[in-house]
């Protein structure tokens, strides 16, 4: 009965559905309408929004206009290990604030510490948050491969807590400000010097002076860009 309901549908409409148990198994919550568009070669989002309506009319999904991911999946695909994994809490609008460079430390303007737009608004599952006040954190764009081996790849979004303080092995954003650069590194101190980590088998930490090196926030998650 499953897979007799699932043919009537369009094979776009059978494609979102496939996209969204794949993205929903790997990242643990639902995609955008863009992202759900770029995957299926649908160039549209109204196009993409005609055919979430009629799935949610078909009663595979539910959703609300609220928030850019409010998908949830409501019925079983024929084969699925997917079960209606999606929470019913509503997303948190988290302030993505500018971008950092996780590859070797990239220059800035002498005020980068007002280099972020904070009317820049993202909803982001409440999960990501590890329970901290969405007040307390905010959101980056990674540009770079420097953390690739921490499943960090370019262009995803990193989930920072604020905090200007780190121990040894958080993975964190720093500022430098005698040089006026910033990276996104795992960090270890070693006494009047900070080794700046990648997870990049082909790149060398960065070595930089302790008053040299301020924490800016430390990794929560990562929303990835499949």
């Amino acid at each position: 009965m499953v897979t007799k309901k699932f043919n009537r549908l369009s094979e776009r409409q059978r494609n979102i559905l496939r996209f969204m148990e794949r993205y929903l198994k790997q990242a643990g919550y639902p995609p955008t309408i863009r992202e759900i568009g770029e995957a299926t070669g649908i160039n549209s989002t109204s196009v993409v929004n005609y055919n979430l309506n009629k799935l949610v009319e078909a009663g595979y999904l539910e959703r609300s206009d609220r928030v850019s991911r409010g998908l949830r999946l409501v019925a079983d695909l024929p084969g699925s290990k997917v079960r209606r994994v999606i929470s019913n809490q509503p997303a948190a609008r988290v302030a993505l604030v500018g971008q950092i460079v996780a590859s070797l430390p990239v220059e800035m303007p002498d005020d980068t510490g007002h280099y972020y737009d904070e009317e820049n608004l993202i909803d982001v599952p409440p999960s990501l948050l590890k329970g901290h006040d969405p007040e307390q954190v905010y959101a980056l764009r990674v540009r770079g491969d420097s953390m690739i081996d921490a499943m960090i790849q370019d262009n995803d979004i990193v989930i920072m807590l604020r905090q200007n303080t780190a121990v040894a092995g958080d993975m964190v954003a720093v500022w430098m400000p005698k040089d006026s650069k910033t990276t996104l590194k795992y960090y270890h101190p070693e006494g009047e010097q900070i080794r700046l980590q990648p997870a990049h088998p082909m790149m060398e930490p960065i070595i930089v002076a302790a008053d040299n090196c301020e924490v800016r926030g430390k990794v929560l998650s990562v929303i990835r860009q499949l």
